[in-house]
């Protein structure tokens, strides 16, 4: 019998895609017209409830019981495909309730051949105590950073401690990636990002979770600041109206003269072009 928590999967991980996705931060899936790619698996089911997910197919639906498009193939034999495939990494998408079960199918695949980067791909919503069971695993934290004040973290996921949980989780990544490294062709090999996605009508607090990140951890991470929020079909308008619109360009353009105010260079910015529902995998 399974036992289902928040995330609503049982102890296997389930797989609903893996691909060579380009349209990660160029260092870690290269330029997005190139042949290779960053080597994502998505998995279903998510320990987060953000109102806006773009991959609520699979984040929220899988909740449902569905079992539909799950990839049956073993995780190490996953690993392997994408790296012969010419994946630049191994980008492990939601995976913080599969945790011990990839620390393992990691393991085995490295004995099978595996050198590429693994990349953790998370919300930020983690306990400290599982960042620690990764630190002979992963090689890069890609980690959300999405709010400073309780409101808006109640609000649209449900985690008003979001602030306290994600900062002391970031605490642990750095600690165990303390400097950002580079390999051929500028590819990150280890380090962390923190990425704040900029929604509409937040941008004090967006200003204030930059804020909070540059003056303690300064360019030993990177910052990618994107303007990628696109409204989805299965957001709740009547209850969010204001998320029922792209963030306006005038907002992140000041969230992005913020963040040069502070003295931030190490960063990534999009432009207005990048904003495009091709960040959304098809999940069908």
């Amino acid at each position: 019998m399974k036992t289902f928590g928040f995330c609503g999967m049982g102890k296997e991980p389930e797989i609903a895609l893996y691909m060579l996705h380009r349209f990660e931060e160029p260092f870690i899936s290269g330029p997005p017209d190139g042949k290779r790619g960053s080597g994502a698996v998505f998995f279903r089911g998510c320990s987060l409830g953000c109102v806006y997910c773009q991959n609520h197919k699979i984040s929220f639906q899988a909740k449902n019981g569905g079992n539909e498009n799950i990839k049956s193939e073993k995780l190490p034999d996953v690993f392997l495909k994408l790296q012969e495939r010419g994946a630049y990494n191994i980008n492990l998408v939601t995976p913080t309730h599969f945790t011990l079960s990839i620390v393992e199918a990691v393991r085995e695949a490295r004995k099978q051949g595996l050198v590429i980067p693994i990349i953790w791909n998370t919300s930020g919503y983690e306990l400290p105590e599982t960042i620690e069971l990764l630190k002979d695993t992963v090689d890069i934290y890609l980690t959300d950073f999405k709010y400073y004040k309780r409101e808006p973290a109640q609000r649209y996921s449900g985690a008003p401690d979001y602030f306290g949980v994600a900062s002391a989780a970031l605490d642990v990544m750095v600690r165990q990636r303390p400097e950002l490294a580079y390999g051929e062709g500028g590819m990150l090999k280890s380090g962390v990002v923190v990425r704040y996605l900029a929604l509409p009508g937040l941008l004090s607090d967006g200003c204030r979770v930059l804020e909070y990140i540059y003056n303690k951890y300064g360019d030993n991470i990177f910052i990618s600041i994107m303007n990628q929020y696109t409204p989805q079909r299965a957001c709740n308008f009547e209850k969010y109206p204001e998320l029922k619109d792209k963030t306006p360009q005038r907002q992140y353009n000041k969230l992005v003269k913020f963040a040069q105010g502070l003295g931030i260079t190490n960063a990534f910015i999009q432009s207005g072009a990048a904003i495009s529902e091709s960040f959304t995998p098809e999940f069908d």
